[in-house]
């Protein structure tokens, strides 16, 4: 399953006892956008040759990829370990896949620069691993096109963590729960977050890619879910003004084997960390500036990033470049 080393053969044989016919060969924009060709797997000579030659895009009409219209097509080429059974679709699987053009590392793929990056890391003993807490809202249309929360009794001023509010999502949210637990991914809290109709669902750490593939398979899943349940579900940073915004939270490691290289019991300052830790805490307010066109890179984001008092009364977003809250 996704974030394990499988052979094609073991991967072809899963296949086969699920009965899955067809395949994303998904990849991401620079804005984390997914996209996809649905390809059929109706033979293993089908599936050799998705592994070997990849689905093709063009690339300038598939987003922000640092193509133009004369570029040559994109490669999108599976991921082995990515493999993930759609939970909800029987005869369906997706791959991450690393993007290549005329047989060679597209300098431009996401996936790729994150390859790049944790090789770096490995190369001085590091394994970087990370969590990932998505939130969302539920929302619905109203006929003039306008958006409002999707479960109309979901009024109260302090609705984090309402039992009530969870209640009235049960459905839909433990199917996502069970997914999540089928894939292996170790869903292990659901709540009602802080504002009307928001909430998140939270799955165990792993390495960063793998994470990273999982992170954008479940706002795939929270998407289609939400749609067959009458509803529409929302990542955007800011779509209500008044209600406070969602975060993708990332909670970051490195790691020698079995050894968190953050902790230290013996930490002097009594936090629990080591120097490496800190260092890396560093490093982050650094370069804070310069990843923000990372991090927040839609306007929408920025809606949510403000100093001041906010209408909701409260700011979880980090609009400070320092240690702590």
């Amino acid at each position: 399953m996704d974030g394990e080393a499988m052979s094609a053969d073991a991967v072809w044989q899963d296949m086969q006892t699920r009965g899955v016919e067809f395949v994303f060969a998904q990849f991401v924009d620079m804005y984390a956008r997914p996209s996809a060709k649905l390809v059929p797997v109706d033979s293993r000579e089908a599936f050799d040759g998705l592994l070997e030659d990849g689905a093709g895009f063009a690339g300038f009409a598939a987003g922000e990829i640092g193509q133009v219209p004369s570029d040559p097509d994109i490669a999108a080429i599976p991921d082995l370990a990515s493999y993930t059974p759609v939970p909800w679709e029987q005869n369906l699987a997706r791959f991450a896949c690393d993007i290549t053009v005329e047989g060679e590392d597209w300098a431009y793929c996401p996936r790729t620069i994150l390859r790049r990056m944790l090789a770096r890391a490995e190369d001085k003993g590091f394994e970087f691993k990370m969590g990932l807490e998505l939130e969302y809202f539920l929302v619905k249309q109203r006929e003039d096109g306008s958006i409002t929360i999707a479960d109309p009794y979901d009024t109260l001023d302090k609705p984090c963590y309402d039992m009530a509010g969870l209640t009235r999502r049960y459905d839909f949210l433990t199917e996502v729960s069970r997914n999540c637990n089928n894939l292996g991914w170790g869903n292990y809290a659901n709540d009602h977050e802080d504002a009307n109709g928001q909430f998140e669902q939270n799955f165990t750490y792993a390495n960063a890619l793998t994470s990273c593939d999982r992170g954008i398979f479940f706002r795939y899943m929270v998407h289609t879910l939400a749609e067959q349940h009458g509803m529409i579900a929302t990542f955007m940073p800011k779509p209500f003004s008044h209600l406070t915004g969602n975060g993708c939270h990332f909670h970051m490691s490195l790691w020698d084997g079995e050894t968190n290289l953050f902790l230290d019991e013996s930490d002097p300052r009594g936090l629990g960390l080591s120097e490496t830790a800190y260092h890396f805490i560093g490093g982050l307010k650094e370069h804070a500036r310069a990843y923000s066109a990372v991090t927040a890179p839609t306007v929408n984001s920025y809606k949510r990033l403000k100093l001041g008092t906010t209408t909701s009364g409260a700011t979880w977003s980090p609009v400070w470049i320092t240690y702590g809250y």
